[in-house]
Parts: C-alpha cells; sequence; structure tokens
C-alpha cells in the first residue's frame, strides 16, 4: 500500500486555483521529488499533505499510522534566546538524550548536542532540523526546499544525507527542491509541477520530457551530467546533451 496517495487534488485561495486535479502517490522507500517554477504551488501540495491546507476538491490517503518528518524551508529563532540544540529538539516531546544523539548522528552531525541553536551555521541548522524531523523514526520524511540559503556544496551535501538516512532507516522521502543541478542523482522519480502534473518519471525521462524543457529551458544540463556521474551505468536518457558540465 503506498504511504501516501494524492486523487485529483486541487487547492485554491479564495478566487485563486493553484493546484488543478493533481495525482500522485509515495510508495515505502522512495525518494520522490517536486519541481517546478515559483508559483507552481510546490509547497501548497506539500501543505495539503501534512493537513495544513484544505483541499477544495479530491483526495488524500494516508496509510494508518503512518508516522511523517517534516523539514521545512525555512525557521527563524531569534538570535538573542539561549537555547541549547538538544532543548530544541526535546520542545515538543517527552524525547530522551539519547533519542536526540541518536537523530543527530543520523543527520550527520553527531557533535552539536550541547551548542547554541544562535551558533550554528546555516547548514549545521537545516542538519538540526533533519534531526528533529528524525526523532520519532518516521516512515515518510517531508521536505521543503530544504536547502534554501546553502551553497551548492552545502546542498549536495545534505541530499547526501537524505540518501544515507533513505539507505540506513528504510524511510520514504517527499521533497521540493528547486536545485535542479543536484536534484537529480538523489531521486527516485521526479515530479515536474506546474499548477498540475506536467510530467513525471525517473529522472532521465523528466528531464528529457518537453514539458520539463518548456519549463526550464535546455539549462540544466548539469543535473543530466550530475546523473550520469553517479549512475554510470545507465544510458536510457538523452545522449544529445554535453556532458562536460559535470563539475558545476
Amino acid at each position: 500500500m503506498s504511504l501516501i496517495s494524492v486523487s485529483n487534488l486541487s487547492v485554491r485561495y479564495g478566487a485563486n486555483t493553484v493546484l488543478h486535479h493533481v495525482n500522485l502517490s509515495v510508495e515505502p522507500g522512495e525518494i520522490v521529488t517536486i519541481v517546478g517554477p515559483n508559483g507552481s504551488g510546490k509547497t501548497s501540495l506539500l501543505r495539503a499533505v501534512i493537513g495544513a491546507v484544505p483541499p477544495a476538491a479530491g483526495e488524500i490517503t494516508v496509510k494508518s499510522g503512518l508516522r511523517i518528518g517534516y523539514v521545512p524551508q525555512r525557521l527563524h529563532i531569534d538570535a538573542t534566546l539561549p537555547i541549547t540544540v538538544e532543548r530544541f529538539m526535546r520542545l515538543t516531546d517527552p524525547v530522551d538524550r539519547r533519542a536526540c544523539q541518536n537523530a543527530l548522528k543520523a543527520a550527520g552531525v553527531p557533535d552539536l548536542l550541547k551548542r547554541q541553536m544562535s551558533q550554528l551555521s546555516g547548514g549545521q541548522f537545516q542538519r538540526v532540523l533533519l534531526a528533529r524531523a528524525l526523532i520519532n523514526q518516521p516512515h515518510i520524511l517531508l521536505l521543503d526546499e530544504a536547502t534554501q540559503g546553502l551553497d551548492q556544496s552545502g546542498s549536495a551535501s545534505f541530499y547526501r544525507q537524505i540518501e544515507d538516512v533513505r539507505r540506513e532507516t528504510g524511510c520514504a522521502v517527499l521533497m521540493i527542491s528547486h536545485e535542479l543541478h543536484v536534484v537529480m542523482s538523489a531521486s527516485d522519480r521526479v515530479i515536474c509541477l506546474n499548477g498540475h502534473v506536467c510530467c513525471e518519471g525517473t529522472p532521465a525521462v523528466v528531464a528529457s520530457a518537453p514539458e520539463y524543457r518548456a519549463l526550464f529551458g535546455t539549462g540544466t544540463k548539469g543535473a543530466l551530467a550530475l546523473y550520469r556521474h553517479d549512475h554510470d551505468h545507465n544510458h536510457d536518457y538523452d545522449h544529445g546533451h554535453d556532458h562536460s558540465e559535470a563539475a558545476e
């Protein structure tokens, strides 16, 4: 059974319809990435999935007992607020220190437990948000452009950590990303959204789809190059691209 199933979903804000008849599903253990231009409804889709936005039409089915971990796009904490990473992670749930330590280790930052939140770098802060999402051992992680504000190497490192989390825990991942140059190597399936589902499939299939190219042009060759670099055995995508940009 799918962990999450979305059927003919439409979302409206007043008279403005931001999503039209969207269908998608997430299966156990897979990484699904949603891409699309600004204003395409990506965040609205995630908010509908977690119940923060009511559907105007359609249905969202969540597997019984599903545990969801959510990593927001951004979270503001007052720099003058004295709060350690451990205290932050225990704000809403009565978890013990070992659970905090295990989650931080899974997020790739095992030594931050006693650090002040205000002292963290942008990359460390996002890893702590990831750890907070992992603390209750979710069946699926939802990430809303979780690398916004990080540089390219920081983003790539974060996505590699997500792949490690999936491999070690078996959890599924549904994430929004605007970084086409790294997302292809981290996804089993990509959904291109622009108010509706324009195209979907493996990264190779979507990157060569006319609908995808109409939205993003041909300036995403780095995505294909990175995908080829990480998956040299896979040759089933468009060979018409110059792959010399793998180091981008």
